[in-house]
């Protein structure tokens, strides 16, 4: 093989690694699924968005169906409110339960929609009226060991 020969080689699987590399990195930041044709958007309000951002998905049965457009803070009600930009071809009614999940362990957050059984659908710049809040895992933790301090206090 000459040397030419195995430069271009070398050549070529770099190229294909910083494909690979670009494509991992559009991955990670969610950018590789953008959505495209026709959206509309909704709105929610949580007590607590934990680390939800910009761009995070929601899903409905596992399936991607929108994204967070838009995170803002409403100083009257002291709740995050949340524009989602879902895609048009997927109908949500008007009694859909929205919670924010955490994919895995230690994953990403996503909103997750739950149907609910209304024959009114949601529609361009609704609410989502039944939100749950993240979960935050500190304060699970400081309930379940202030109970069990509790308990062991009290003698049970």
């Amino acid at each position: 093989m000459s040397r030419t020969s195995l430069d271009l080689w070398v050549g070529f699987f770099v190229a294909i690694g910083l494909v690979a590399l670009l494509f991992l990195a559009m991955k990670v930041g969610n950018l590789s699924s953008s959505m495209s044709g026709e959206t509309y958007a909704i709105k929610a309000s949580f007590d607590n968005i934990g680390a939800l951002k910009v761009r995070s998905a929601v899903k409905s049965a596992g399936v991607v169906v929108g994204r967070v457009s838009d995170i803002r803070f409403n100083s009257q009600s002291y709740q995050a409110d949340v524009t989602m930009s879902m895609d048009a071809r997927f109908k949500f009614p008007r009694d859909t339960f929205a919670t924010i999940n955490t994919s895995g362990l230690l994953g990403e957050q996503y909103i997750g929609f739950e149907v609910g059984g209304d024959e009114e659908y949601l529609a361009a710049g609704d609410s989502v009226k039944k939100t749950q809040s993240a979960v935050v895992l500190e304060k699970l933790i400081s309930q379940f060991m202030f109970k069990q301090a509790a308990d062991s206090e009290s003698g049970k």
